[in-house]
């Protein structure tokens, strides 16, 4: 068997679980025709958790958060078109260890050992992108409302306020130092919810350009040798009903429901075009 190994990060509420919850549901029930891989066999992971995420998934209702103690580690084993078998590992951590390697500097050993993958899923999530903020605009800002400007103060700063791609690219860039770096990777960038952005009316590549300049230089000057795309993923479909089951019911969300083949709310755009297929991108990880 060729290992493999694929590993998803990202921040907090980026898209992760969603992801494994849609692709669990995708290789299990193989109802997209042509799929860049398929399924074999579960060779590590809680299956019943599987299932229950992509239940939650399928009935249109946002997922329940991964703890931070809540590591699980899913390896599946999926066939290629020649029907070779291809090990991949997914560790399903929750954002905030890798929030925690950019504000305290420290990671955790069994994190790190998940992270000597050679195949990097990083998820963003194209709707909650906190951009830089400058202080000429600000001030003008103030003028124009008519707020009074302290002189002299203090501005308290914590690293959570630094703007999403400086973090980004110090956690890839973390990932090219030891005890992390294992030479050249592929890379995924996967804007999530991309649904939400397509107002913008860009293209993924042209949309990684726009709002984060920093990550898309950063890759594009190869300092670090990262062979990589960019993707724009839906993997809900829509607006989902929030986790608390007392909470109403959100009319799009039955929509969803109503769907005869849940694949089809899956919407991924990669530089080949539009398909169902979240397995795209991982085949390319495993080139």
């Amino acid at each position: 068997m060729s290992e493999r190994s694929i590993v998803i990060i990202g921040l907090p509420e980026s898209g992760k679980t969603t992801f494994l919850a849609a692709l669990w549901h995708l290789v299990t029930e193989e109802d997209v025709d042509g799929m860049a891989l398929r399924f074999h066999t579960l060779a590590r992971g809680n299956a019943s958790h599987l299932n229950r995420i992509a239940a939650r998934w399928r009935d249109a209702r946002i997922q329940e958060r991964t703890g931070i103690s809540g590591n699980r580690l899913v390896s599946m084993s999926l066939l290629d078109a020649a029907d070779n078998p291809v090990r991949v590992t997914f560790p399903d951590v929750p954002g905030e260890a890798y929030r925690r390697m950019w504000e305290e500097r420290d990671c955790e050993p069994e994190i790190a050992e998940i992270l000597n993958a050679g195949g990097v899923l990083l998820f963003v999530h194209s709707d909650t992108i906190d951009l830089p903020s400058w202080l000429v605009d600000e001030i003008e800002q103030a003028k124009k409302l008519g707020i009074p400007l302290p002189v002299g103060g203090e501005v308290p700063w914590h690293p959570r306020l630094a703007p999403t791609q400086v973090q980004l690219v110090d956690l890839l860039q973390t990932l090219r130092q030891p005890p992390l770096d294992i030479g050249p990777r592929r890379l995924v960038i996967m804007l999530s919810a991309w649904d939400k952005a397509e107002g913008e009316r860009l293209a993924p590549p042209a949309f990684l350009d726009a709002k984060l300049p920093l990550l898309a230089q950063y890759l594009r000057q190869n300092v670090d040798g990262w062979t990589w795309c960019v993707c724009g993923l839906s993997a809900q479909g829509g607006e989902y009903d929030p986790a608390e089951s007392d909470k109403n019911s959100v009319p799009e969300a039955e929509k969803l429901r109503q769907m005869d083949r849940p694949s089809q709310r899956i919407r991924l755009i990669a530089e080949s075009g539009e398909s169902h297929d979240l397995t795209e991108p991982l085949a390319w990880l495993m080139r």
